[in-house]
């Protein structure tokens, strides 16, 4: 697994005026394979500074550029997929990812915090419907509409999903996301980059919402550096 801290050009949080406790976005990246498939899986965390800081909601998830809003792939149980890894067919729905080892590290799929299992807690809100036309399907698609407001919530606040140190995230990071991709996807080497603000507390009870934009590098420029410097070291070998 490698994972890398978004910062400098990929790290230009845009915070509230209360003090700020969100940090920037963190982004794992693990290869995978299913079926012959070769995969890059893609875990996104935001990190914090307090000790029960507490993410609420993301909205306004965007494209950067040209950044493409297809070619993921999904893995999940909802009925209209079954559990077959696609890129046509999926939700984002993290309650329907199913089993923890043969569905979860090959899904895409979006939260806030927590594991992508049943009992979590996330759900889309209605910015999934694009155009003013009632999309049915709502974030039970495997692409991403291009509206530049798609969010999602925890719908039960007090269970502290979205807190760090909760199952699923860590003492800093709070999960939000996992990107699975084809291990060639066509955004790499020059990479996806897309826009996300949070809303957050410090985790009492009716303390103040705090919001936070910044940016995710899907890979970081950490990577592409690195995957640079590889092919330059494979071309100089021949």
């Amino acid at each position: 697994m490698t994972r890398v801290l978004l910062s400098g050009v990929c790290g230009i949080a845009i915070t509230s005026t209360a003090p700020a406790s969100f940090q920037y976005f963190v982004c794992s990246q693990t290869a995978a394979s299913f079926g012959g498939q070769a995969l890059t899986v893609y875990s996104v965390f935001a990190r914090f500074n307090g000790p029960t800081d507490t993410v609420l909601n993301c909205f306004n998830f965007s494209p950067v550029g040209n950044t493409s809003l297809s070619g993921f792939w999904h893995k999940d149980n909802a009925d209209y997929n079954s559990g077959v890894l696609s890129q046509e067919f999926g939700t984002w729905n993290p309650s329907q990812t199913g089993s923890a080892t043969a569905n979860r590290p090959f899904d895409s799929y979006l939260t806030v915090g927590g594991l992508a299992s049943v009992a979590n807690t996330t759900n889309a809100d209605p910015s999934w419907v694009t155009g003013g036309n009632a999309d049915v399907r709502s974030w039970n698609r495997p692409d991403l509409p291009n509206n530049g407001t798609l969010g999602w919530f925890n719908s039960n606040p007090p269970n502290n999903q979205g807190r760090v140190g909760a199952a699923g995230n860590t003492a800093t990071d709070v999960r939000i996301g996992q990107f699975v991709l084809s291990a060639d996807d066509a955004g790499i080497p020059s990479g996806r980059t897309y826009m996300l603000t949070l809303g957050y507390n410090n985790g009492v009870a009716g303390s103040a919402v705090q919001f936070a934009t910044d940016i995710i590098c899907i890979p970081t420029p950490g990577v592409l550096a690195s995957l640079g410097l590889a092919a330059l070291t494979v071309r100089r070998r021949r």
